[in-house]
């Protein structure tokens, strides 16, 4: 099984230097996300730092940039990383797209197939210069007299999709190279939520599982003190539950009311009682956050069930302090994992 890190860093300039840690601990890959930071900088800032370890967006939002845009800046950051780089894409929920960045979010699973089709296409053909239609139901490419004068390193970078509902798994398992999975999740939640849905995929795309690269994510924090480390990886978990987007995730994993009161509290403004409100219990079933051991012990429950486990720091409520220790955490206690 392999292990992957979600890189943080307070200033870009230490993005090369997480990468080079991770890279030196024998960690498979190293992803950026998109939220505070850009996507694809924070990769192009930890390329300079590494000479092995792959980089990816993880994951980048696919409908604020147009899919030629996306294409383009896959192909350079490719060509930039030698052939390390790996498109994660995500479709983000509604109201980021539409209140943030002010682009349609009608029909995103359909948006986000032709989306991957266009980028596909582009990263294998745009330096040809043969024309190149593609009608979509949604979206379009007509590309008329134009020929990227530089070769690519590769015809074909691998895409991961974001996804946690059912049609956006299916879609996952029927296009993509790999499934990337939400920050916080359990053995549980993947056994019986997401497989069938990749299977279903898969089997949609005439595909089998081993075309495709399923990957866990965590958020973990790793203390001598066990009750410590939840705590400190509350924050996380209460700023999740208190967006609607995620209920049912919660429901399943026995935590529907506890999800609902930090609903009602992040209404009221009161993070610190969104906090109070995220009991250890809940904490230790959504994340790999405990002492050494337990930490091991929840990494190893994945074993035989996904490809990999992407690590990642708590970064919602809590100071830089806590981000940068937790992840230190990681890459002590998981390296050569």
């Amino acid at each position: 099984m392999n292990i992957d890190l979600y890189a943080w860093t307070g200033s870009m300039a230490e993005m090369p230097v997480v990468a080079r840690r991770a890279e030196d601990a024998g960690f498979r890959t190293v992803w950026s996300a998109e939220l505070h930071r850009s996507a694809f900088v924070p990769v192009a800032a930890m390329a300079s730092g590494t000479t092995s370890v792959r980089l990816g967006s993880g994951v980048a939002l696919a409908f604020p940039r147009s899919p030629m845009v996306t294409a383009l800046t896959a192909l350079d950051l490719d060509e930039l990383t030698q052939g390390r780089f790996v498109l994660g894409l995500g479709t983000g929920v509604q109201r980021l797209n539409e209140d943030w960045h002010g682009v349609d979010w009608n029909r995103p699973v359909r948006r986000l197939r032709e989306t991957v089709e266009i980028v596909r296409t582009l990263v294998e053909k745009a330096d040809v210069g043969d024309p190149i239609t593609i009608e979509g139901q949604l979206l379009s490419l007509r590309l008329r007299g134009y020929e990227r004068p530089f070769v690519p390193v590769r015809r074909k970078i691998p895409i991961y999709i974001g996804a946690m509902g059912p049609q956006m798994t299916r879609l996952a398992g029927e296009i993509a190279d790999g499934w990337l999975a939400h920050e916080l999740g359990s053995p549980a939640y993947v056994r019986e939520r997401i497989l069938p849905q990749l299977t279903k995929g898969l089997v949609r795309g005439g595909r089998d599982l081993s075309s495709l690269d399923v990957v866990a994510s965590a958020c973990c924090v790793v203390h001598s003190d066990g009750r410590e480390a939840l705590r400190r990886t509350a924050g996380l978990v209460a700023f999740y539950a208190s967006v609607r987007t995620y209920q049912e995730f919660f429901d399943f994993h026995g935590f529907g009311d506890e999800a609902r009161r930090i609903q009602s509290l992040f209404r009221e403004g009161d993070v610190g009682g969104m906090i109070e409100a995220t009991p250890d219990e809940m904490v230790d079933a959504l994340t790999l956050s405990g002492t050494p051991e337990r930490a091991r012990e929840k990494l190893e429950a994945y074993e035989g069930l996904v490809d990999t486990v992407k690590l990642s720091p708590p970064t919602h409520f809590v100071t830089e302090s806590v981000t940068i220790e937790a992840q230190d955490s990681i890459l002590k206690t998981f390296e050569r994992a």
